[in-house]
């Protein structure tokens, strides 16, 4: 909140009690014209002459449009194909083809084909666990459960009655207020004052002494009757103050270094 020096005679910021023109004013100068000169952002509502552009000229176009002589024909080349003698090119020689190598008797190995040919008993082997079978998440022992055989939520066998210890229910008990009227503490006690006759009453204030000589006076000073407007007319009179208006900053007198 301002200080009560930035401010000039006795009014204060306060809520109006009606629309003040400051809370619907226009913005003033903030939305500009569209200009009248130019072509770029001119006023449609105004007329707009003709306006042309400073170009370079373009040149004249030419009517022939032949290749000419960019593209040179071989002499060799007929209608029929090359016509020239056999050429060949310089390359490297080309590697021979590797002759057929039929596999030796070592490379077979016949002691591997008795599960083929003879009954074999089955086997196994050490490895790790295939990648196939790690979306297959079969449930293990812990996710079956069989039903309690103890308590009041046994399935196959009966059971005794149970009683819960829980907190007592005003609904229905002896103590629940059907009529729901309400009790001598809902009323507030009327000051008899009102509606009987009252006593004087008196204040306890401090006493009032006499002034003396000590006591301070107000001197000729103090008083102003070139003031004075209730025994004769008054001119009127107008003060420079700020405008009563929430958008208008304070003027600030005080700078601190």
């Amino acid at each position: 909140m301002q200080s009560d020096k930035y401010w000039v005679g006795t009014w204060r910021p306060h809520k109006p009690r009606g629309p003040v023109a400051a809370l619907y004013g226009s913005p003033g100068p903030k939305y500009a014209l569209p200009g009248l000169i130019g072509s770029s952002h001119h006023d449609p509502t105004k007329c707009k002459a003709p306006v042309f552009s400073f170009g370079t000229r373009y040149e004249k176009a030419n009517s022939n449009l032949s290749p000419g002589p960019t593209y040179l024909i071989p002499s060799n080349i007929t209608r029929r194909g090359r016509n020239a003698t056999p050429a060949f090119s310089i390359s490297s020689r080309s590697k021979q083809p590797l002759l057929f190598r039929a596999p030796g008797p070592g490379q077979y190995s016949p002691e591997h084909s008795e599960k083929l040919i003879f009954h074999s008993p089955p086997a196994y082997s050490l490895s790790g666990r295939t990648k196939a079978w790690s979306a297959s998440q079969s449930p293990g022992p812990a996710t079956y459960t069989l039903p309690p055989m103890l308590g009041p939520k046994t399935a196959v066998t009966s059971s005794s009655p149970t009683y819960s210890l829980c907190g007592r229910n005003k609904n229905g008990s002896f103590h629940e207020d059907t009529s729901k009227t309400p009790g001598p503490a809902a009323y507030k006690a009327v000051d008899p004052y009102i509606y009987k006759e009252k006593p004087p009453q008196f204040s306890m204030t401090g006493r009032n002494f006499t002034p003396g000589e000590a006591a301070q006076k107000p001197g000729p000073g103090a008083y102003y009757p070139e003031r004075v407007t209730f025994t004769r007319t008054k001119a009127p009179s107008f003060t420079f103050g700020l405008r009563h208006s929430q958008y208008t900053s304070p003027f600030i007198t005080d700078m601190e270094s």
